[in-house]
């Protein structure tokens, strides 16, 4: 009786799956109710500006957890993974986002989001062999079809146009930004988010000042900045933590939720009513969000011996090695792993990109 009570309590509370699950949700909740909030309070202000707001405020988030900042940016090939993150992700898609949303209403911008979803898939799938099994790919279907569903013309949405145009490039934009996050599972989260928020909001405020953008009201920047704090500081950060341990398409498939969190927003600031569209579309994303959290994901499955370092925790039945002092949740340092064969429930994390 006391050995099975002990084997309990060593048994994890949430698996790898769904503890993956839990932070591209928040993420995704985090980020989706920025959209309409951008374009309130970036109606009178340039694109570029925009995003130099959104991400100083995200770099103000995560600057008291940042370390080794400097040893990370001697490495060349991180300083270049974090340079390109900062001109893709904190630059180019805010800026694209905002001048869209100058030209479309939030509504059809926050779905138009959902874009991000086939992008960030396609490219996990295609360029970094990552499994995507059945039972993803339907969850991320119903996602798609229910957001697009409440983007049907003349049902809730009046989007369109140019406007649509540049939101769907900032998705793709973003989708990039998440692959190459993917290489760098040896950066704490709080440092590649305060890296590439610091070098964006720098560089999209150089180029507001060549582009000679102008009309910053105080009020609307110290809101953009607090948004940004939030919804692009927070949820990226969390979303790096589901990313590492969900793998890049479980983690953008959940994230599509964000669109219509956002849409939701729009509707209840008076955008839109609610009609048979949106209640469809929520139905078909809770079912596919249903079908990301309950997944269970085993088989056997063999692990050569290796060398490596990045985030890890001592509760997923991979990383049994002992050191001082003891850790219980995530942290990072060179460790070995001995040659292993056995069955757990695991996702595409970094030790986790066997075949299928």
């Amino acid at each position: 009786m006391r050995a099975r009570r002990h084997a309990r309590a060593n048994v994890p509370l949430m698996t790898p799956l769904l503890r993956g699950f839990a932070w591209a949700l928040a993420s995704a909740i985090a980020f989706g109710l920025t959209t309409p909030l951008v374009a309130r309070f970036g109606a009178s202000l340039g694109p570029l500006t925009i995003a130099a707001l959104l991400y100083a405020g995200a770099a103000l988030f995560a600057s008291p957890f940042a370390r080794d900042v400097v040893p990370v940016l001697s490495v060349r090939r991180r300083a270049l993974l974090l340079g390109a993150q900062a001109i893709f992700g904190a630059m180019l898609a805010p800026a694209a986002l905002a001048y869209g949303l100058h030209r479309t209403g939030a509504l059809g911008a926050s779905l138009a989001l959902t874009m991000e979803v086939p992008l960030s898939i396609a490219l996990a799938a295609l360029a970094f062999r990552e499994f995507v099994s059945r039972r993803v790919v339907v969850a991320c279907i119903a996602i798609v079809v229910g957001a697009f569903a409440l983007a049907i013309p003349g049902a809730n949405s009046h989007a369109g146009g140019i406007g649509i145009a540049f939101v769907v490039a900032a998705t793709a934009f973003w989708a990039l930004d998440n692959a190459l996050a993917s290489l760098l599972v040896d950066v704490p989260f709080a440092t590649t988010v305060f890296i590439k928020a610091s070098l964006g909001a720098a560089f999209a405020a150089l180029a507001a000042i060549v582009a000679r953008e102008s009309n910053i009201a105080a009020w609307d920047a110290l809101g953009l900045v607090v948004v940004g704090a939030i919804g692009y500081g927070a949820s990226l950060w969390m979303y790096l933590r589901a990313q590492r341990t969900f793998g890049i398409a479980r983690t953008a498939s959940v994230f599509a939720i964000a669109p219509f969190v956002g849409a939701v927003l729009a509707l209840a600031l008076g955008e839109r009513t609610i009609g048979p569209a949106t209640a469809f579309g929520f139905i078909a994303i809770a079912f596919g969000a249903y079908l990301h959290a309950s997944e269970r994901h085993a088989h056997p499955h063999l692990h050569a011996s290796d060398r490596h370092e990045h985030v890890h925790r001592h509760d997923d039945d991979h990383h049994t090695h002992e050191h001082l002092p003891s850790f219980r949740g995530e942290h990072m340092h060179v460790h070995d792993h001995e040659p292993l064969a056995h069955v757990h429930a695991h996702a595409s994390d970094p030790d986790h990109l066997h075949r299928h």
